[in-house]
């Protein structure tokens, strides 16, 4: 059945500040795995729905739903077979709507995932390819070679994928298609004016039906340089180490020829569609991401991949903020995702640093386990600290399911358990992102820990039973009243994109003023530390005899 936009979300949300975005706070919901209404262990729409009142509650400004369109979750959703339309597993086009305007009647914004890098190999248009010549202008949607080898038996070039194995296929007629992911998501080709227009399309589709942001998956990754000879898989490294756009594959300048049209579409929305891209490229070529004539945001993942040291966090803090004031973009601050260890796990295991400071690289990120190695109260303690320290920072706020109520890392699922492709294609060596991405507990018993009424489609552990929502409602200290409280603190306080460090005399402590006499005192030592007068409007911790203790952050006004 088709169904046609509502009008009352054709064009403006409840609000219609065109800033709204710039020091949001926004909550990342990975619908397969937030609560599942239907019980068929898989969290869905209607489940979203549900859990709005505990949503706002939480104090919230906007939800980032990654993918829910048809996919055969090759890659958790990111393998996407119909741009615009809800996956049935999920539900339908009629349960987005009614899901859109109870986000919106409860004064929250809706941004979505667009994986525009590349298709599922279910989609319609690979699946002409497939049934098309060599040549053809289904191929064309897409990247094709001929094989290298006597009689083309060699893939093109000897590149591997992300997910690891190789990154091109062969389909039966003899050529390969180029997946910098899983075989099946085979990649798009830029190139082609037909693409361009079709995501132009699912842009405008979904801003019609009342979607107010886009986050844009590997938004890096679009434009490529696949002239003959193909380098290989040792050139691609180096240059992909000098940063500054020459590799084929990554990072290229023509990629941001395609977000100036998005730019210019988003623009004739009141208030404009908001985007921010998901480029894990150096620091010193995000900025024309994030530019006003581009996405005009994109993610830093500095704080995400330093260690909880003093020293790393001041030096990206200052780093970021001066270059948002540079180019006139709003900061991103953001610790856990679906794609990394949960930061209470990463903190409370030993530090990986490389030579830089920073722990050794997002392989490390993805790679879940140690349970052995963690120390599950420090690493929680500290993961309370440094929110409530990116809590005070200017800019926006990027949350992750689950992570307001404390949950760790998942580390013991079983082989036969798991689904992430990074775990299959590397043979078992790299864990995956599985344990990040297990359904939340609602309740402290029940099937799913109230997930549903079936079993979860991951493996939930029993320590979830304790870190509930319902077991962390009445618990004043609990981290899901904490994040409240935060929350509706940093919405009144949260004024201008102004910080001011305060100089002390101990290296592990660091303080900034923010308008309003709002500070923020963050200890990354080990003892407890005398704080500045002010009244103490939230603290990560207990205060002992009126001092912070170690691994500990406070607001004061």
């Amino acid at each position: 059945m088709s169904v046609s936009p509502r009008s009352v979300l054709n064009n403006e949300s409840p609000a219609t500040d065109p800033n709204w975005w710039r020091q949001a706070a926004v909550y990342q919901i990975y619908p397969r795995s937030f609560y599942d209404a239907n019980g068929d262990g898989l969290g869905d729409l209607k489940g979203i729905t549900a859990k709005i009142p505990y949503l706002k509650d939480l104090g919230l400004d906007a939800l980032w739903l990654s993918p829910f369109y048809p996919s055969e979750l090759a890659d958790g959703g990111y393998d996407v077979a119909d741009y615009r339309n809800v996956d049935p597993k999920l539900g339908t086009l009629e349960d987005f709507y009614t899901m859109t305007e109870a986000i919106h009647a409860a004064g929250m914004k809706l941004i979505v995932d667009i994986v525009p890098n590349h298709s599922s190999d279910q989609h319609a248009w690979f699946q002409e390819a497939l049934a098309s010549d060599k040549g053809s202008a289904a191929r064309a949607r897409y990247i094709f070679r001929d094989g290298s080898g006597e009689h083309g038996e060699l893939p093109p070039s000897d590149w591997t994928s992300i997910f690891g194995g190789p990154a091109w296929t062969r389909v039966p007629d003899g050529q390969w298609y180029l997946h910098l992911f899983a075989s099946e998501q085979p990649d798009f080709n830029w190139e082609n004016r037909e693409i361009r227009d079709d995501f132009l399309r699912t842009l405008r589709f979904w801003s019609d039906r009342g979607v107010d942001g886009f986050r844009i998956d590997v938004a890096h990754a679009l434009s490529k340089d696949l002239s003959e000879p193909l380098p290989p898989q040792a050139e691609l490294r180096r240059l992909e180490s000098l940063h500054n756009g020459s590799n084929p594959l990554w990072d290229r300048d023509a990629v941001h020829g395609i977000y100036a049209e998005w730019r210019a579409l988003f623009n004739e929305y009141t208030p404009p569609r908001t985007a921010v891209a998901e480029a894990w490229v150096d620091p010193s070529r995000r900025a024309r991401y994030a530019s006003p004539d581009g996405l005009g945001q994109a993610f830093n993942f500095d704080l995400l991949m330093a260690d909880f040291e003093a020293d790393a966090f001041a030096s990206i803090v200052t780093k970021n903020l001066a270059e948002s004031a540079a180019t006139g973009a709003s900061s991103t601050w953001v610790f856990s995702n679906h794609d990394v260890v949960r930061h209470a796990t990463r903190y409370g295991l030993p530090a990986r640093t490389g030579a830089d400071g920073n722990q050794d690289g997002k392989a490390w990120l993805l790679a879940g386990g140690h349970e052995a190695e963690l120390d599950r109260e420090l690493g929680l303690r500290r993961a309370r600290a440094a929110t409530l320290f990116m809590l005070g920072l200017p800019g926006s706020a990027y949350l992750y399911q689950g992570e307001e109520l404390g949950l760790h890392e998942v580390a013991g699922i079983p082989d036969a358990d798991r689904q992430d492709p990074a775990f299959f294609r590397n043979a078992g060596v790299e864990v995956g992102r599985d344990g990040c991405r297990v359904p939340l507990p609602w309740t402290p018993a029940g099937e799913s820990f109230g997930f549903g009424d079936a079993p979860a489609h991951l493996p939930q552990p029993g320590w979830f039973a304790g870190l509930a929502v319902s077991a962390q409602d009445a618990a004043g200290d609990s981290t899901l009243n904490l994040y409240r409280v935060a929350l509706a603190q940093r919405r009144r306080l949260q004024t201008v994109e102004e910080l001011e460090w305060i100089p002390n005399d101990n290296p592990q402590v660091l303080h900034f003023a923010r308008p309003n006499g709002w500070n923020v005192v963050a200890n990354f030592g080990g003892t407890a530390v005398k704080l500045p007068a002010g009244d103490v409007v939230v603290s990560s911790v207990p205060l002992r005899d009126g001092k912070l203790p170690a691994n500990a952050t406070a607001w004061l006004a």
